[in-house]
């Protein structure tokens, strides 16, 4: 054993020294990479990363679940539990922030650019570095490509994106990050920018934007009962106030008669408007109850760490980027010496 690891150390050793022997070839090759890894380097735009953390509301499931579940299992239905199941909870927010109906309504925020106003659409199209090398791909599908003929957001339908508009909603989808803390539900929203207070201001519009989409989940149905209530609510208003100034009408037409008949008349006139009066307070009770349960399904979403304008940028260091290409510079030139190399001069 002893003698095969020393075979082996020296067979390491002997090709450490050979690819070191050629220095010409090594400089060769890491000065070529250093070249092509300070190119590079310039050509990636610095990007910042600002954060935003958030404790939801937990689903209210509790006991009472666990109760209907125990019953269910025996046959019995004690009613209560699965109306507070949520079916959009923390670990579907990240499949949340990639839907196109949520990217879409990001494309008209305002935001500022060296001085410059203007929508987070066109900064995206407009501030966004192109590398050099990304020039001939392009320039094929400039010449053989189709044409886009709505490069603005005048229109967009979410259900049927141009290409430029799609290809701004796959920049926006990979600048947002979400992180969910399993054992907390502390949510981490991010938001990558080339520019700090960009980012800054991104991180607040989507969790501004996430905390009006959960409201208007949750509140879904408390709204449609609202606006149902209101409904019935003013036709019952309606209704009596058309039977109360029927009943006035008819009294004052008829304040000095006394007969029987008409004394019938008009108390079967004042129970109808008690009838349309009772009617449209207990409408107006609904209402108020409907109001109510909007108010109750409202999530409370308390904010840990607000966004705040990032100092140090999240991208890969220029010089590290730099030193990595050096060293694939000295693989490179390894891999030269040892493989290529020589079978090169065995076809020769």
């Amino acid at each position: 054993m002893s003698d095969t690891k020393r075979v082996k150390e020296i067979d390491v050793l002997s090709l450490l020294k050979k690819v070191a022997s050629r220095k010409k070839e090594m400089i060769i090759f890491v000065s070529v990479f250093f070249v092509i890894g300070v190119i590079v380097a310039l050509e990636q735009q610095k990007r910042y990363t600002s954060y935003v953390v958030l404790a939801p509301e937990a689903t209210s499931m509790g006991m009472s679940q666990n109760l209907s579940d125990i019953a269910g299992a025996i046959g019995m239905d004690i009613g209560g539990g699965k109306s507070s199941v949520d079916a959009i909870y923390p670990d579907i927010y990240p499949d949340v922030f990639a839907s196109t109906d949520f990217v879409v309504k990001l494309f008209d925020i305002p935001v500022k650019v060296k001085g410059q106003k203007k929508t987070y659409y066109n900064h995206i199209l407009q501030d966004t570095k192109i590398p050099f090398w990304d020039y001939p791909k392009l320039w094929l599908i400039k010449m053989f490509g189709k044409k886009d003929t709505i490069p603005s957001t005048n229109v967009v339908n979410p259900h049927c994106l141009t290409k430029i508009q799609s290809e701004v909603c796959e920049a926006i989808v990979g600048s947002i990050g979400c992180q969910i803390n399993k054992g907390t539900n502390v949510i981490t929203i991010s938001v990558t920018d080339t520019d700090a207070r960009v980012a800054a201001c991104m991180a607040d519009s989507v969790k501004t934007r996430l905390q009006n989409y959960i409201t208007l989940y949750r509140t879904k149905k408390a709204r449609q009962d609202l606006a149902y209530s209101q409904q019935i609510n003013a036709e019952a208003k309606a209704a009596y106030e058309k039977s109360r100034q029927k009943y006035a009408s008819f009294a004052d037409a008829n304040s000095e008669v006394v007969l029987m008949s008409y004394q019938s008349k008009l108390e079967d006139l004042e129970n109808d408007m008690q009838l349309k009066f009772n009617n449209y307070s207990q409408t107006a009770q609904q209402v108020q109850k409907a109001q109510a349960k909007i108010q109750e399904n409202t999530p409370a979403f308390t904010v840990i760490q607000n966004a705040t304008v990032p100092l140090k940028s999240s991208s890969m260091p220029r010089t590290l980027m730099v030193i990595i290409f050096v060293f694939v510079g000295v693989i490179a030139d390894a891999l030269w010496v040892l493989v290529l190399s020589q079978a090169f001069g065995k076809k020769k």
